[in-house]
């Protein structure tokens, strides 16, 4: 693919924007990349990410609170001090014991975000979104049985309805 900018050189920096829910995108070579201003990283690892975010975490105290400061894992050892030094956890375990400290780390690593949603590929046709929210919606309906939240499951039934 050829630089949108110059049309001479072949595109190595691929820029996508979205601007109220539009998603444009830009093909650049490197050159014009440095001409327009475009700062071109490439891919960073996780320790990178990881490290980044932890340098702007705040302190264990302001965390986990003094009395949490020299928790470890009861099971690999792990203590928070590791985890600042190193950027990765030592065992599943970890994610439960240092949990409280964790979940703002994640969520700012996620965009917000603590749980796995998932993807559904924008070029999809319209069926298989179809059949993909009923799915979610026949879940949520189940759990909120479960949870006898009924009026909830009313609710969910109602989008159900509209949906097929």
């Amino acid at each position: 693919m050829q630089c949108q900018i110059c049309n001479k050189r072949t595109a190595t920096i691929h820029l996508t924007e979205i601007n109220d829910g539009v998603r444009s995108e830009m093909h650049i070579c490197e050159q014009c990349a440095a001409e327009q201003g475009v700062a071109a990283q490439s891919q960073m690892s996780i320790n990178e990410l990881l490290s980044h975010l932890l340098a702007v975490q705040p302190s264990d105290e302001e965390m986990f609170g003094p009395s949490e400061k020299d928790l470890a894992c009861p099971n690999c050892g792990f203590t928070l001090d590791r985890l600042r030094k190193e950027g990765t956890l030592g065992c599943p375990m970890d994610y439960k014991v240092f949990e409280e400290g964790l979940l703002p780390l994640i969520e700012r690593a996620h965009n917000g975000k603590s749980t796995h949603c998932g993807k559904v590929p924008t070029k999809v046709p319209k069926d298989t979104k179809k059949f993909v929210e009923l799915s979610q919606l026949r879940q949520q309906l189940e759990q909120a049985v479960r949870d006898e939240d009924y009026e909830l499951a009313a609710s969910l039934r109602d989008k159900m309805k509209q949906l097929e």
